[in-house]
């Protein structure tokens, strides 16, 4: 099988792990933080992707592009922000791709369109959901409802909101899980 898992031992918590990685560097420890969320990450990325050898690339890729990220940025549900990280990478994978696939003109233009169509129904999901939110949007801080609505209407990546908007791109994930919680509260209470 592609993954094995090897558990953090109990004398060594996922925390003390990052805060190791995080001062040392050490890429042994950021394999035993990473490799019980392989499957997690690879299940992510099959769901946007849909191909079996580009989602085990995403596996590598993000653990590649995780070595400079956690030594700068402070992680304090590691799942939560992984699973984040690599739906991002994936749709800025995606993006790429439909740039390339736009420009081709051979036989597999027809999947490359019937794909592009499933992209844009989910698009159209996510814009309808979010009208629905409309008043619990609308009562959101400034801050907040930008970053949402970059990040989730527009895919826009954490760096794109901050270059858009001048936030800084720790506020930019402040604001979005800020503002989804907000979301969440005022969704509860209708």
């Amino acid at each position: 099988m592609f993954f094995r898992k090897s558990p953090i031992t109990e004398n060594q918590s996922e925390a003390d792990l990052l805060a190791s990685y995080k001062a040392t560097g050490n890429l042994e420890t950021l394999g035993k933080i990473y490799e019980p969320y392989m499957e997690m990450v690879f299940a992510v990325s099959y769901k946007y992707l849909r191909e079996q050898e580009e989602s085990k690339d995403a596996v590598m890729q993000i653990f590649e592009h995780l070595i400079p990220k956690l030594r700068s940025h402070n992680v304090d549900n590691f799942r939560t922000w992984l699973h984040s990280v690599t739906r991002n990478y994936c749709l800025m994978h995606l993006r790429s791709q439909k740039g390339k696939n736009m420009e081709d003109s051979d036989a597999g233009f027809m999947e490359n369109i019937a794909d592009l169509h499933l992209m844009e129904d989910d698009e159209f999901e996510i814009e309808e959901k979010m009208k629905g939110l409309g008043p619990c949007l609308d009562g959101l801080n400034v801050e907040q409802k930008t970053s949402v609505s970059l990040f989730y209407l527009q895919e826009k990546c954490y760096q794109e909101i901050a270059e858009i908007t001048g936030f800084e791109i720790i506020k930019v994930k402040s604001y979005i899980q800020n503002g989804k919680r907000n979301l969440k509260i005022c969704l509860e209470k209708k």
